[in-house]
This record gives structure tokens, C-alpha cells and sequence, in this order.
């Protein structure tokens, strides 16, 4: 997988929700240590764990998580790892009650992860250091009401969490199959609970120069602005 200089994908086999997903969090080196972005479901941290070390590193590396939204799939190992590492952790401020156990997770039946208390809150624009040049927080709301995607502009890379996709639809009976279509594609409509702000955000992740695009769900895709310009046109059908 072509990967930007201090940006790496970390896909993970894991059990969820009684199936088997693959899931691919983000680990980003800065001067400071690492930047892990969004950690997986409860269980996750053994994977991270080895990946950190191929990569010369230890969990203890991790200085700042940030989240790219409250889902289950993203956010239920954090109170795991947290008491491996003391990391601060960042996520947009609509997302911070669910994280936190002030409210309820949008999605689910009421069985949620364990709260964290969220030390730094994100809004739209905010650029953290990194070497692999600026990492700029895009706020991407629908599938979740806060929901941030990452940009990096110095290599026209996205960090596209769940606001695109690239692992093909998921069933009704729950099983992943690989789409017909292009690999990079529009969230799901069935996690999303409000589709009509994830097709504005399409939208504004399409008005960004991006070549090359890393999904939480699919893991990295040789594509960027033109096919998700396609697939805003696609949803807006």
C-alpha cells in the first residue's frame, strides 16, 4: 500500500457486533510522538499494538488520539488504551457528550463502550503539526453529527473516516461484499443518519485537491477529488 511519508494505515481483523470487519485506524508521526487517529472497537489495542511496533514504536509513543466520530467501531478500545498511555484525546465538540457518556451513542441499542473524558474539542479548520505537513480537521457531519475527516494538503491525502467508504455495500444479513462500482464510495446510507448533511459534506471533501484517500472502512484507495466529485453527483441523483 503507497503510504505519505509519517502517515500509516493499521488495518485490523477484529470481532464486531458478531461478525468479523476489518477495520484501519490511522497512526501519524510529529516531532511530539504519534497521533493515533480513531482507536477501533473494544479489543482493538493488541492490533495497534503490533503494527505500532513493525513501525519501530510503542503504544506509549501515542500522545493524542483524535476521533474522528462517537461509533462504537472507533471509539470502544479508548478506555482500554488509555490505561496503557496517557494520551490526550480530541474529537469535534458535537461529538464530545457521546464520548464522554453524556449522551447516548446515536447508533445502537443502548449497550455502549465505556466513557472517556475528552480533553481537547475540534471544530472545523484546526490544523495540528505533523511531518507529513499540516493535518487539518474537515468537518464532515452526517453519519455522525460531528463527524471530522483529516486532510493533509502537503500530499493531497484524506483521512476520510466513515464520511467515504471503500470495503463495497453491507447487506441487510450484515455480510460485506465487494461492490461492482469504483472501490472509493459515498457513506452508507444505512449508518447514516442524516444523509442529506453527509452528501454537503461529499461535497466539500469534492471542493479539496485530493489524490489519494484512506478509509476507516476499506483502508487506502488511488483516488481523490475527481471520484468523489463522481459520487456527489451520484448521491444528489
Amino acid at each position: 500500500m503507497q503510504e505519505d511519508a509519517g502517515v500509516h494505515a493499521l488495518p485490523i481483523a477484529i470481532e464486531y457486533g458478531g461478525r468479523e470487519i476489518t477495520i484501519t485506524p490511522t497512526v501519524v508521526e510529529t516531532e511530539r510522538g504519534l497521533v493515533l487517529c480513531d482507536v477501533g472497537p473494544d479489543g482493538a489495542v493488541d492490533g495497534l499494538r503490533t503494527h505500532l511496533r513493525s513501525l519501530g514504536y510503542e503504544l506509549a509513543d501515542v500522545w493524542l488520539v483524535v476521533l474522528t466520530h462517537h461509533d462504537g467501531d472507533h471509539v470502544g478500545g479508548l478506555a482500554e488504551l488509555l490505561e496503557h498511555v496517557d494520551a490526550v484525546v480530541a474529537t469535534h465538540r458535537d461529538e464530545a457528550p457521546y464520548v464522554s457518556g453524556e449522551r447516548d451513542p446515536v447508533k445502537g441499542d443502548g449497550d455502549r463502550y465505556s466513557p472517556v473524558d475528552v480533553d481537547i474539542e475540534l471544530v472545523d479548520g484546526v490544523r495540528i503539526s505533523t511531518l507529513a505537513g499540516p493535518m487539518e480537521v474537515v468537518a464532515t457531519p452526517g453519519h455522525a453529527p460531528g463527524h471530522v475527516s483529516l486532510y493533509f494538503p502537503t500530499g493531497n491525502l484524506l483521512v476520510a473516516g466513515d464520511a467515504l467508504v471503500a470495503d463495497g455495500d453491507e447487506g441487510t444479513d450484515g455480510e460485506h461484499e465487494r461492490s461492482e462500482r469504483e472501490p472509493l464510495a459515498g457513506p452508507k446510507p444505512q449508518f447514516t443518519p442524516d444523509m442529506d448533511r453527509a452528501i454537503e459534506s461529499v461535497g466539500a471533501l469534492a471542493a479539496l485537491e485530493i489524490d489519494h484517500t484512506l478509509c476507516y472502512h476499506g483502508g487506502y484507495v488511488d483516488q481523490g477529488s475527481d471520484r468523489i466529485r463522481e459520487i456527489r453527483e451520484q448521491l444528489r441523483e
